[in-house]
């Protein structure tokens, strides 16, 4: 099997199992938006902000270091224990320091009008963390099948909890249905949308209890000059994890701040709308990190990496176009009519997340040079962008500014990383034709969003010839890669 048949194969099956909970998962928002006013769905979104930033905190980009020595370590389990227990005790210092503080931190977060949030917002980090390790060591050793099962039932098991506590019983309740004593009790217990990060802490309970027979197998061992090899190489990437939060949800923290929790609600649920993008990068992500490691010995690496981002680009344009042109649609499919005011931020969002991939895709060059800390400053322009535009121009524009923001932010850190990385680690990619799909595809979303909203004729026209175009560019590799 060629080494791109092989990097489509490990993308799909990874895709899978990542993508398909997340796309069960975002089913949800539509749950969540008809039980939800927009100030109660602004506290869905503030707290997985921090659940974010502090993931990345507590793992410190242990993850992908792991990756980067899985290959090159001759003994696995010691790389697993130093790692999993380099994490574990992050977690257990965070933990421990959260719950001395918590008073502090529960108005620094803005959860004093629900200190149960910061409790759950703790024990989901705690758990989640633990697990980091061992779901990479399931992709390391190319276990998708088990990767996905646990993926399926932690979903499984969060919708199931949304679904009883968030429809079910309102609507049982609205109609006059009686429920059973202990659910009514359950229900009255706590504010409505607490059940979202309940369902959370019992979905991570449950993969975790289901991860413990892979890390019981492995010997135990704490290996200090690994750790510290392992941390020289991670922490500027979790510097840039940091970075990437704040690109990804200051913005939403600044709306609620500078405008008001309705607009910050439905800015953030238009936002997700931009998912399909995003589960496209994740499902790219997790096939490419460790095919990029593994194969970056093989004396074709460059010209692989080229063709990928290639057929990244092709794929994602493909994807940004039909999003754009099925937008009504969609809003209507997944989101309540309530929220609808922002959907403009949507096109602009999804483009920023196309830029996103396509930096995530270039990044390769310094995580296999060992230059983690440009990741680390790319990140860092990014997030200085997002802040200085979303405070000079929120109070001027509105939510608006914020979607401009991203773009901005993610397309100068894709810039910066194609033109430095140029210099140290030469990839020979196609920019003239990878460059005129983007092109099209940015050229195509905006007569169709701005002159042809709903008109399904034109726009689905329009992204036929744009696939004809590619195939007919591309269609003697396709055929050959085929073949293969």
């Amino acid at each position: 099997m060629s080494a791109l048949k092989r990097f489509f194969k490990d993308t799909i099956i990874y895709g899978i199992a990542a993508v398909l909970p997340r796309v069960i998962n975002f089913l949800l928002v539509r749950i969540h938006t008809d039980a939800l006013p927009a100030s109660n769905y602004a506290e869905n979104t503030n707290f997985y902000i921090w659940i974010a930033l502090f993931t990345v905190v507590i793992t410190f980009g242990m993850e992908t270091a792991f990756f980067r020595f899985y290959k090159s370590e001759e003994k696995k389990d010691t790389l697993i224990s130093t790692s999993f227990i380099s994490v574990f005790v992050a977690g257990l210092v965070f933990v421990t320091i959260a719950f001395i503080f918590s008073g502090f931190f529960t108005n620094i977060f803005d959860f004093s009008q629900n200190p149960l949030q910061f409790k759950l917002l703790i024990s989901i980090l705690a758990i989640d963390a633990v697990s980091v390790v061992p779901f990479a060591y399931l992709r390391a050793s190319n276990r998708p099948i088990k990767y996905a099962v646990i993926k399926m039932i932690n979903v499984g098991i969060i919708v199931a909890i949304n679904l009883v506590f968030l429809k079910f019983i309102p609507e049982f309740k609205a109609s006059g249905k009686n429920i059973p004593e202990f659910l009514n009790t359950i229900f009255k217990s706590t504010s409505i949308v607490n059940f979202i990060f309940i369902a959370n802490l019992i979905g991570s309970v449950a993969s975790l209890i289901l991860l413990l027979p892979f890390l019981l197998k492995f010997k135990w061992y704490f290996n200090a000059v690994l750790f510290k090899k392992m941390l020289n190489y991670s922490w500027p990437i979790a510097v840039a994890g940091i970075a990437y939060v704040i690109n990804e949800n200051l913005d939403k923290l600044l709306i609620g701040q500078m405008m008001d929790k309705t607009a910050m609600g439905i800015y953030s649920a238009c936002y997700k709308l931009a998912i399909f993008m995003n589960l496209y990068i994740m499902a790219f992500r997790l096939g490419a990190e460790p095919f990029f490691f593994n194969h970056s010995d093989h004396k074709d690496a460059r010209e692989t990496y080229a063709r990928i981002l290639n057929y990244f680009i092709i794929v994602g344009a493909l994807v940004f176009v039909g999003i754009v042109v099925f937008l009504d649609a969609i809003k209507q499919l997944f989101i309540n009519e309530q929220y609808w005011e922002a959907i403009a931020i949507v096109p602009i969002v999804l483009l920023a997340n196309l830029f996103l991939g396509i930096y995530h895709n270039l990044s390769i060059w310094y995580k296999l040079t060992d230059k983690t800390s440009y990741g680390m400053l790319f990140s860092i322009i990014g997030a200085i962008i997002t802040i200085i535009i979303n405070v000079a121009l929120i109070p001027i524009i509105g939510y608006i500014a914020s979607a401009w923001a991203t773009l901005l932010a993610y397309g100068s850190m894709m810039v910066l990383s194609y033109f430095i990385g140029d210099k140290h680690y030469r990839v020979p990619y196609n920019l003239k034709k990878s460059g005129s799909y983007l092109l099209v595809s940015i050229v195509l979303s905006f007569i169709s969003f701005t002159y042809f909203r709903e008109n399904y004729l034109v726009s689905v026209s329009l992204i036929l010839l744009f696939g004809i175009l590619i195939f007919w560019n591309e269609k003697k590799e396709i055929l050959a890669m085929i073949k293969q």
